[in-house]
């Protein structure tokens, strides 16, 4: 099972900088988190292999 990872990211709407724990146990995972600045949703998009975290996205979902 791999490790849990901190990742940081800016929201795609206040800019802020968000961290978050990652627990990339399957190659891509997409879910949708609240913004803890301005609560507004975020999609967040991951992929891990077995070395851990290979790519992240944190996109808006509002028009």
């Amino acid at each position: 099972m791999k490790e849990p990872v901190e990742h940081t990211f800016t929201c795609p709407y206040c800019w802020e900088e968000i961290s978050m724990i990652l627990e990339p146990h399957y190659e891509q995972q997409i879910y949708i988190e609240d913004c803890e600045v301005c609560c507004r949703p975020i999609e967040i998009r991951f992929w891990g292999d077995a070395e851990g975290l290979t790519a992240f996205e944190a996109v808006s979902i509002e028009q």
